[in-house]
């Protein structure tokens, strides 16, 4: 017996001992007998090996796919399909649907959008600006957040109304081993507040504060509470939409 070495892989073992017999003088029936091949096998080895050296012996042959490949006219039916609209109640194509319409499978139909790089499932939003002074704006924003100007502090406010303020009908109980926290399935009402919220884009903190109405006097009271939390040797930049 001979000792096989515990990292290699077992087929490439055998296919060395092939070679090693062969080397050896060892006749084709010796070499079948030795490594528990056919013939075919032992001569195809030894070719490979006679054409490639070590590094055939290390290659396996690429085997067709088992998956005949789809017509070209299936596949151009499927991306025709993608860019027009489901012809169900759907926000977009599924791979069920697309391959119900077309007659194929639903793996055939994934196979076509990742080789067409087609992701139905995805939108991405955009927004065409009509104002005038659009790209010079543009460069202000970008330029605060990108290169600040220096002893300034930028800022990005944002507000956001109407959230209510909920709370469950009863405790729930914490978290133990065995056991997952609980909650009531309903809740009560608390009326609506109304968060203001500044981002410190260099430092990456939060002024905010909620009040209970939306109007310019709570946003004025906002701003004066900014004023006191920043330096005063600092020169405030803000960031903020209509």
């Amino acid at each position: 017996m001979c000792d096989r070495p515990r990292s290699g892989s077992e087929k490439h073992v055998w296919r060395a001992r092939i070679i090693v017999l062969t080397a050896d003088g060892e006749g084709t029936t010796a070499i079948t007998r030795a490594v528990g091949k056919g013939k075919t096998v032992v001569w195809r080895w030894q070719e490979r090996f006679m054409h490639e050296g070590i590094e055939g012996l290390t290659r396996d042959k690429t085997r067709p796919s088992r998956i005949p490949p789809l017509p070209a006219e299936t596949v151009d039916r499927v991306v025709a399909l993608t860019n027009q609209a489901p012809p169900h109640e759907a926000t977009h194509w599924s791979a069920p649907a697309m391959a119900k319409t077309v007659g194929i499978s639903p793996s055939s139909v994934r196979r076509i959008w990742a080789g067409q790089g087609l992701q139905p499932h995805r939108v991405r939003s955009f927004k065409i600006s009509n104002d005038p002074r659009f790209a010079d704006k543009l460069k202000d924003v970008v330029g605060l957040y990108v290169d600040p100007p220096a002893h300034a502090v930028v800022l990005s406010i944002d507000e956001k109304s109407q959230i209510q303020a909920l709370d469950r009908t009863q405790p729930g109980l914490p978290m133990k081993k065995g056991r997952c926290a609980t909650m009531t399935h309903d809740y009560k009402r608390h009326g609506t507040t109304t968060l203001f919220a500044a981002l410190d884009i260099l430092e990456g903190k939060v002024i905010g504060r909620c009040m209970q109405r939306h109007r310019h006097q709570e946003f004025i009271r906002f701003l004066n509470a900014i004023e006191r939390e920043v330096p005063a040797d600092k020169t405030v930049h803000v960031v903020l939409d209509n």
